[in-house]
C-alpha cells in the first residue's frame, strides 16, 4: 500500500524545509566575499543577538507556524477529499491576489511596529537586533510579531485568495525563498529574485540601517506601498573597497 501525504500536510511542512535548504545555499554563497553587502565577520561584530539566540527564535516561530497552519487546514479541510485543482490561469490569479494581500498586511503591520514606540521597543526591536541580516535569520522575530505578521498574514493570504492547499505549497515556498533572499545580505546580479523584484536584498538592507530604519517597510514582494505612502528611500549599491558591495541611502533625513 502506497504511502500518501496530503496537500494540507505538505503545505505545512514543505515551506519549513525550503527555509532551511535555501538558507544553507545562501550560507555557502556567503563565503564568497565578492557578493556580500557586509564584510565577513560583521554579523558577529554588529549584531546584538547571537546565532544561538537566532536559531532558538526561528525554531520557536516555526513551531507556532506549524501549529496555526495545521489548525487552519483542519478547519478549511474537506474531510479527506482533495479539492479540484483549478486551471493554471486561475491559480496564477490566486497567487497574485495572495501576494498583494500578504504585502498589504505586512506593510501596515510592519510600519505600525516602528511607529508605535512600545511595540518597537518590546517586540519589533528583536528583529532589528540583526543589524547585519543573514539568510537563516530572516524569521528571527518576537513570537508575537511572527504570529501577527507572518503566520496570520499568510493565513489571510491563503483564505482571501481562495487558493487550494496544493497551490499554497508553491505560494508559501516562494514567499519563504523570497524572505530568505532579501535577508541574505548577498547581492547577486544573476539572481532572478533580485533582478525581477525591486524589493530585494539591497532594498531591505537599507531598512536595517539606522538611516533607513523608518523607510522601506514593504515586504516581501513589491515596493508599491512605500511609494504610495511616502516611506520609500532611494539608494545606490556601490562596490566596497576590499571586495563586495554596500547599499547606501541617498536621502538625508
Amino acid at each position: 500500500m502506497a504511502f500518501e501525504v496530503s496537500d494540507e500536510v505538505l503545505s505545512t511542512y514543505v515551506p519549513v524545509a525550503v527555509y532551511w535548504i535555501f538558507s544553507g545555499i545562501y550560507g555557502l554563497l556567503g563565503y564568497l566575499e565578492g557578493c556580500r553587502l557586509h564584510p565577513k565577520g560583521a554579523e558577529e561584530e554588529e549584531n546584538v543577538a547571537s546565532k544561538l539566540q537566532v536559531l532558538r527564535g526561528v525554531l520557536l516561530q516555526q513551531v507556532v507556524q506549524i501549529a496555526v497552519v495545521t489548525l487552519m487546514m483542519k478547519v478549511v479541510g474537506d474531510d479527506g477529499v482533495a479539492p479540484q485543482q483549478p486551471s493554471f490561469l486561475v491559480c496564477a490569479c490566486q497567487f497574485l491576489i495572495a501576494m498583494v494581500v500578504l504585502d498589504l498586511w505586512q506593510y501596515f503591520g510592519h510600519r505600525y511596529m516602528h511607529v508605535n514606540k512600545f511595540l518597537y521597543k518590546h517586540i519589533h526591536s528583536k528583529h532589528h537586533a540583526l543589524v547585519v541580516p543573514y539568510a537563516w535569520g530572516s524569521l528571527y522575530n518576537h513570537p508575537l510579531e511572527g504570529l501577527l505578521l507572518d503566520t496570520i498574514g499568510g493565513s489571510l493570504a491563503f483564505l482571501l485568495s481562495g487558493m487550494t492547499p496544493r497551490t499554497s505549497i508553491y505560494f508559501f515556498s516562494f514567499a519563504t525563498i523570497k524572505s530568505v533572499d532579501m535577508h541574505s545580505g548577498l547581492f547577486l546580479r544573476w539572481n532572478p529574485l533580485q533582478v525581477c523584484f525591486r524589493n530585494n536584498v539591497a532594498y531591505h538592507d537599507i531598512h536595517h540601517q539606522l538611516k533607513g530604519n523608518k523607510f522601506n517597510y514593504a515586504q516581501p514582494f513589491f515596493v508599491s506601498w512605500d511609494f504610495i505612502f511616502g516611506t520609500h528611500m532611494p539608494f545606490t549599491v556601490e562596490e566596497r573597497k576590499g571586495g563586495g558591495f554596500e547599499a547606501r541611502p541617498v536621502k538625508d533625513d
